[in-house]
């Protein structure tokens, strides 16, 4: 099986006619995890969404590349087949359809026609995933996210993400909101994913969760754009000094999208 990869080369997005990434890079392989930090309004948000393929975001110039097809020309149903996941900031709620039965088509509409997966099969991983996340099995059974706290609606996006098995994950600030016991729950939800067929890009605001997922890389992003890279101990400095040392570093006034360095 070839590892899956994610490349972005000179990516810019606008919204309604602002330009909110410019020329963005980076490139995502299967076995390593990316952290992207960064202020808020430096693009981190619509990076993941234009990934994604919301229409809201325009892009402008750039390509994406995912496992070696166009990411830009797909749907955002076939990205998902492809196997990018997208773990939202605001899971939306919605009513009528239970999260077993959710989470049971969208394996199926992987699977294909014909290769639906098994009833009991279905049964047996739900429960085991449920276990590592620590979930009641009475949330598979009701609608999806209705009714949920914020710490829920997060462990049932990595319900998602443990279910359907992509090869690229984008993790849009899942550890907003959370304590630090569902931190941890969330941490090792994503952790059991780790293997050379996966691949994963975490947006976060602040060290902590990476403090339980350690990532492989640690971008800083600013002006819609990665200004700097590093390793674990990049975040630690950040969380320990802020972002002013490398606004001072590059000469960077503001760090907010639309703003000249």
């Amino acid at each position: 099986m070839t590892a899956p990869n994610l490349t972005v080369k000179d990516l810019s997005v606008a919204i309604e006619g602002k330009e909110i990434l410019k020329g963005f890079n980076i490139e995502v392989k299967g076995g390593e995890i990316h952290a992207i930090m960064g202020p808020n309004g430096t693009g981190k948000s619509t990076l993941a969404s234009a990934l994604m393929g919301h229409p809201k975001y325009e892009v402008t110039d750039g390509e994406v590349s995912f496992n070696g097809k166009d990411l830009l020309e797909m749907e955002v149903d076939e990205r998902a087949r492809e196997g990018l996941f997208l773990a939202m900031q605001y899971p939306s709620e919605i009513s009528g359809i239970t999260t077993a039965d959710f989470l049971r088509s969208a394996i199926n509409s992987k699977r294909g026609e014909g290769n639906e997966i098994s009833l009991m099969k279905f049964i047996r991983q739900l429960d085991k995933k449920m276990e590592i996340l620590e979930m009641d099995e009475k949330y598979s059974q009701r609608y999806l996210n209705e009714g949920f706290s914020g710490g829920e609606k997060k462990r049932n996006e990595i319900l998602q993400l443990l279910m359907t098995e992509p090869k690229i994950a984008i993790l849009d600030e899942i550890d907003s909101g959370l304590d630090i016991d569902a931190l941890k729950v969330v941490a090792n939800g994503v952790n059991a994913m780790r293997s050379p067929e996966f691949g994963c890009l975490i947006i976060t605001h602040y060290q902590r969760l990476l403090n339980y997922i350690t990532p492989d890389f640690v971008h800083v992003m600013m002006q819609g754009r990665i200004v700097k890279s590093g390793g674990p101990e990049l975040a630690a400095r950040l969380e320990a000094e802020g972002y002013d040392w490398i606004k001072e570093e590059l000469g960077i006034e503001d760090e907010t999208v639309g703003q000249k360095a």
